[in-house]
């Protein structure tokens, strides 16, 4: 197993670029070092669901998710978003840390539905949207599947999990420190509670 402590790989993350004019439409909100870092060293490290893995990257945004298990042994990462802004910084950050095996589709997730896509990869990964503004907290999963959730939206997800007949696990309820990043917010920073879930197929 590749090995690659948890506070180096904050470290490295850290230097990814974030967006530089998020939407808010898009709920665009980075995923922070520290919880990207804590998410897939877990993953990684617990369930062995990255390395030389192919891995879906849903709602990749500047990126950091697939960076970060490329970093950690993956072996191809896609990231699917809908905004050619983002995915513009994403190929730029992939780029500046030589991780050759990110590629990227500009796709909304939300029609990712084609039978094609079904079970296309090992592990799927995403920070969906909390469904604070426009949103309805959409997210989806793989083989495995793992996202952030607003703990708000645990009841609405437990309900789609028995919907799609998946086991779902909460890993870990974390702390997503989330800066001031559009001109309604009052604060420089906020801390949100939110669940790490692991989707899982039934056997």
């Amino acid at each position: 197993m590749k090995r690659l402590r948890l506070k180096e790989l904050e470290s490295n993350l850290q230097q990814v670029d974030d967006f530089a004019r998020p939407k808010v439409h898009l709920e665009q909100y980075a995923t922070r070092p520290h919880i990207a870092a804590c998410m897939l060293h877990t993953i990684h490290t617990r369930y062995d669901d990255l390395e030389g893995k192919l891995v879906g990257d849903l709602g990749c945004g500047c990126g950091v998710l697939s960076i970060g298990a490329a970093m950690l042994g993956a072996g191809l990462c896609v990231g699917f978003d809908v905004d050619e802004e983002a995915l513009e910084t994403c190929l730029h950050n992939v780029d500046e840390f030589d991780v050759g095996v990110v590629d990227v589709v500009q796709s909304d997730v939300c029609a990712l539905h084609q039978p094609r896509w079904r079970k296309a990869f090992h592990t799927v990964v995403m920070n969906p949207p909390f469904g604070t503004k426009q949103n309805k907290g959409r997210f989806g999963a793989g083989q495995h599947g793992r996202l952030l959730s607003s703990q708000d939206s645990y009841e609405h997800i437990r309900k789609k999990a028995e919907e799609w007949k998946v086991n779902m696990e909460v890993i870990a309820e974390l702390r997503y420190d989330l800066p001031a990043s559009y001109k309604f917010h009052k604060k420089n920073s906020v801390d949100i509670e939110v669940d790490f879930i692991r989707f899982s197929f039934k056997s």
